[in-house]
Order: structure tokens, then C-alpha cells, then sequence
């Protein structure tokens, strides 16, 4: 089982290379790729050192998946190379996420939509998938008629050079700017580039990633992404008006039952889901689960999960275990 992590050397990359191991994928040979500048440099799995190779080298390869987070640019460019030559492409970038042909994947919701001969899956945003996670079990029970979303989403989204930014501020140091404002001690709606309908693109991620996730081009969603000065996880308010009446307790089962989903939810005890508490795990956390009062057969909802983790390298990992496990490669 040849495998590529192609942006190896990203903070996303690096961790789909940890969580390889953690999992234990069974990984005979490690292709870790990256651009021309990170080429030769080294990176550590299962104790070895093992060397940066470029693209080009990871496709002439011919692993059995190239799994990528590498941009949606050079998605576009290298992973049709790497399907023609037969490997299974997973992406983590936006460039194939709404392409009618390509199944757009959470595995404990929709792994259905994988077909063999696929040779290329796209992951979902990260703000997506774990909203989704929470809604898939309600939206099957009680269907889901519309959304409204406000997401808290860590620096770690952005990457490496909004962590500095964030850091940089607190030490007092002037540095490389990756967003157009302060982030520390500050907050901004502001998320991705925005659109000529006043949206941004991270809002409109959410939109039409969710209706292909959970089936239904009916959901209507409206969102509004704001950054925040946070490591560990995105944290996302959402309302969810049903076609159906709902039972409260009924509800809370549901979400609890669902793989993957942890409720954590003791308002009492002061227990409720924080980045703090998702960082560097792979559940989804759901709290503050209350029936809207303004409204009939709307509730509340506050989701947070590790954006690097489940939003993104273990759920691709995800994707390649079941893959594998049912012989779709």
C-alpha cells in the first residue's frame, strides 16, 4: 500500500502523515511530496526519516492514493495526472468539491456515493464536516428545512502564517500580515474571499457543501464566518428550523448515537464544547443543544471540532480506509 501525502511539509500535511501512523494505515512506502523548494528536506514517520520528493516523482510512483493539501491550484494541475496513472485521488482543497462528477465525502454520512473507479474524492471544508456530522442524524429523522450558521473559526484555518500573525501580535513583534487585521484581542467576519452578493466563499462553502453531503438541494442555508483569535477547533452556532416536530431528548440521543459525535452538554456544571477541549482529537463535540423558543420546530445548536483533524487530515485518512477496506482503489 504506496501512499503520497502530497503537501507534506503544511501544517495539514504533516498532520495527515501523524494520523497515517496513529491509525495504522497500512502503509508499505511513504511518499511524501511537496514543491520544488521542500524537496530533499526530511519529515519523520514511525520513527524513519524519510525525504521530500516532488510531484512528479510521487506520480511517476503510482501510489495506490495521493492524498492532497496542497491548494486548490495545484490540485487542479497535478491530481488528474495522478489519476490517469491509476491512483486514488483524496483532496482537501476546494477544487473539486462541487464537481457533479466527484463524490464529496464524510465517510460516517455518505461513503455510499464512492463508486469503484472513482479516481478522485473530495474532502469537505472543515467547517462543513463537522456540521454535518452533527445534522446528518436529524436531517434522516426529522428533516431539515433551513440553517442559519455563524462559525468562530481558528487561525489554524487559515495556516502556518496566521499562527505567527496571532503569535507575533502577542509578543509585541512585527511581522508577516496573513489576514488584513489584528487578530489578536480581535475578531472579523471574515472568511475566505467575498463574492459580488456580499457573501464570502468559506459561507458559501457551507451552503452547497452541506445540500451535496446530506443529499438535498432543497436545505436552505444562510452563514455568516468570522475569524477568531483561537488554536484547536472552529466552533459553529446553528440553527435548524425541521419539516417535523421534534422531541428534545429524542434529539439529543440521536446526535449522541451517531459515530464520531460526542454531546457534551452539562450547562450546570459549566460543560460545554471548546476548542480547549476538541484540540488535537478527533471527535466532534455538540453542547448547548436547546429548543429555539421564538420558534416552532427549531433548535440550538454549538458544534466544535479540531479543524485540522477531522475537518481535514482524518477525515481524508478516513476516506482511504474505507476505500481500501472495500476494495475501491
Amino acid at each position: 500500500m504506496k501512499i503520497s501525502v502530497v503537501g507534506a511539509t503544511g501544517m495539514v500535511g504533516r498532520t495527515m502523515i501523524r494520523v497515517l501512523e496513529e491509525r495504522n494505515f497500512p502503509v508499505t512506502e511513504l511518499l511524501p511530496a511537496a514543491s520544488e523548494r521542500s524537496v530533499g528536506k526530511e519529515i519523520t514517520f514511525r520513527g524513519k526519516a524519510v525525504k521530500v520528493v516532488s510531484v512528479q516523482e510521487a506520480i511517476d510512483a503510482k501510489p495506490v492514493f495521493a492524498i492532497f493539501s496542497a491548494g486548490a491550484t495545484a490540485s487542479k494541475e497535478w491530481a488528474p495526472l495522478f489519476a490517469a496513472n491509476g491512483t486514488v485521488v483524496i483532496d482537501n482543497s476546494s477544487a473539486w468539491r462541487m464537481d457533479p462528477g466527484v463524490p464529496l465525502v464524510v465517510p460516517e454520512i455518505n461513503s455510499h456515493s464512492i463508486k469503484k473507479g472513482d479516481r478522485i474524492i473530495a474532502n469537505p471544508n472543515c467547517s462543513t464536516i463537522q456540521m454535518v456530522m452533527a445534522l446528518a442524524p436529524l436531517h434522516k429523522k426529522y428533516r431539515i428545512l433551513r440553517l442559519v450558521v455563524a462559525t468562530y473559526q481558528s487561525v489554524t484555518g487559515t495556516g502556518v502564517k496566521a499562527v505567527a500573525q496571532m503569535e507575533n501580535e502577542r509578543a509585541g513583534i512585527k511581522g508577516e500580515m496573513a489576514y488584513p487585521h489584528p487578530i489578536d484581542l480581535n475578531c472579523f467576519p471574515h472568511g475566505g474571499s467575498f463574492q459580488a452578493d456580499g457573501y464570502t466563499t468559506e459561507e458559501q462553502k457551507l451552503i452547497d457543501e452541506t445540500r451535496k453531503i446530506l443529499g438535498d438541494q432543497s436545505i436552505m442555508v444562510t452563514a455568516t464566518v468570522v475569524r477568531i483569535p483561537v488554536v484547536g477547533g472552529h466552533s459553529e452556532a446553528v440553527n435548524i428550523e425541521f419539516e417535523n416536530e421534534y422531541d428534545i431528548d429524542e434529539a439529543r440521543n440521536l446526535i449522541s448515537s451517531f459515530p464520531g459525535v460526542v454531546v457534551y452538554d452539562n450547562p450546570a456544571l459549566n460543560e460545554y464544547p471548546m476548542p480547549q477541549l476538541a484540540h488535537n482529537r478527533d471527535e466532534v463535540f455538540v453542547g448547548r443543544i436547546r429548543r429555539d423558543l421564538s420558534k416552532e420546530k427549531c433548535l440550538n445548536l454549538w458544534i466544535v471540532s479540531d479543524n485540522i483533524r477531522k475537518g481535514a487530515a482524518t477525515n481524508a485518512v478516513q476516506i482511504a480506509e474505507f476505500m481500501a477496506a472495500n476494495g475501491l482503489y
